[in-house]
């Protein structure tokens, strides 16, 4: 499992309507995977799926992925698992929480944890962390000038 924190100088509410918006991610990844969302609306609770176009040469190039809305807390959690398209989540998952540090800071937390990854052939294909620590710090950069534009 890898987090990373940041205050950002937003209120809860304007970073989660930027980070509940599918059609952002893509300017708030920081691996540089996500290319665009997939006509999804915005996430309004548990249960929803959202759909991403990916891009990333260990899996061929372009991809897509459902992403499974497992935990969802309107202006302070946002949680998802991830999947290829079409198919159940193998065990990792990203999890957004926001903080209030007064009317216009948040303390934003990022996690990314593939801990319940147990099925041998995707540990065979994907070595974890497909990611690192600057890639999440680099999210939360992004997020922070997406805020600031909204």
């Amino acid at each position: 499992m890898i987090t990373a924190s940041r205050t950002l100088d937003a209120s809860t509410d304007s970073i989660f309507d930027v980070l509940s918006n599918p059609e952002n991610h893509a300017l708030i990844d920081g691996s540089g995977m996500v290319q665009s969302d997939d006509k999804t609306d915005r996430i309004t609770g548990v249960g929803q799926v959202f759909s991403m176009n990916m891009n990333w040469d260990k899996l061929g190039g372009d991809y897509k992925t459902d992403n499974h809305v497992i935990g969802f807390e309107q202006n302070k959690l946002l949680a998802w698992k991830t999947a290829p398209s079409g198919e159940q989540p193998p065990g990792w998952e990203w999890v957004w929480e926001l903080t209030p540090q007064g009317p216009d800071a948040t303390e934003v937390k990022v996690t990314y944890d593939w801990s319940a990854v147990t099925d041998k052939e995707t540990l065979k294909k994907i070595s974890f962390p497909v990611i690192g620590q600057e890639a999440l710090e680099s999210s939360l950069g992004n997020l922070a000038s997406a805020v600031a534009e909204e």
